[in-house]
């Protein structure tokens, strides 16, 4: 059986550097290759979105084409680590009919997406759990052929939702499952683990997603807290001056963010900042 793990990175940001070292980590270990978009494969207008859009957000249609060449497909987004200690998610969640995602459903109310993406695709029903309506988190998600996830699913139906509709992308995956009757069981959450379930024990988790903020707490900045938990989980095998080139393009990262605010120098950015934060400057 061949699979492969596929997430999308465009651009030189030092988080998915990292979270692709993680992945191809994790694919050697379980017997998977890794495909990374650098580039867009589909076009998407997104005009005055009512809610935040990217269009990079379609890229995950490109599943469809690595589908004729592999039998199976773990889809990650690029703010992820695949920690040292995670488990073998193919053979943890082996039915080849069967699309495995996180329920975040089960922690926010996702009704209003509901409602978006069917007034603008029409209606269909949307099972529930605890009483609340089941609705999956897409960073993350285990797809085989035999499922038929991306059979009907097409650009056009995504650029109708796009600046319509919260998490396009997201929404729109969870109609596909619900209007075509694809089949979908829940993953346990250490396989998608998101700050929606709180900062404890956060790290010994599978797939840890640094989503919204991030597990952040006190750093300035998600990709900040990325790296480093990133460079203590895999510390064994990195070396130090992986670790402080990692740690270099954050700070910098940072400070891109920061010049893109003010225009001010980046170095005059670096030491300022530096003051409140000493301990993540490098």
């Amino acid at each position: 059986m061949k699979k492969a793990i596929f997430t999308l990175a465009i651009g030189d940001n030092p988080m998915y550097r990292a979270a692709v070292e993680s992945f191809k980590v994790y694919g050697k270990k379980i017997g998977a290759d890794v495909i990374v978009s650098d580039q867009l494969h589909y076009k998407i207008h997104v005009n005055n979105p009512k809610f935040d859009a990217s269009p990079a957000w379609s890229e995950k249609l490109y599943i469809s084409e690595i589908l004729k060449k592999y039998d199976r497909v773990l889809y990650l987004d690029a703010d992820i680590i695949v920690t040292p200690w995670a488990r073998d998610i193919f053979s943890k969640y082996p039915d080849l009919d069967t699309v495995y995602m996180f329920n975040e459903g089960l922690h926010r109310d996702r009704s209003e997406q509901v409602t978006q993406i069917n007034a603008v695709l029409g209606d269909v029903n949307w099972p529930k759990e605890s009483n609340q309506i089941v609705y999956y988190n897409s960073g993350m998600f285990l797809v085989s052929k035999e499922t038929g996830l991306f059979d009907k699913a097409n650009i056009e139906e995504m650029q109708a939702i796009c600046n319509e509709v919260k998490f396009y992308d997201q929404t729109y995956i969870n109609y596909l499952i619900r209007r075509d009757n694809i089949k979908s069981v829940g993953v346990e959450a250490n396989f998608n683990r998101m700050q929606l379930l709180g900062h404890d024990d956060y790290q010994k988790a599978d797939f840890i997603h640094y989503s919204g903020r991030g597990y952040r707490q006190k750093v300035p900045m998600r990709e900040l807290k990325y790296i480093i938990d990133y460079c203590d989980m895999f510390k064994d095998s990195l070396s130090e001056a992986e670790i402080l080139k990692f740690k270099q393009q954050a700070w910098h990262w940072y400070m891109l963010k920061q010049y893109r605010k003010t225009k001010l120098p980046i170095p005059l950015l670096s030491a300022v900042f530096g003051l409140f934060h000493p301990q993540h400057k490098y």
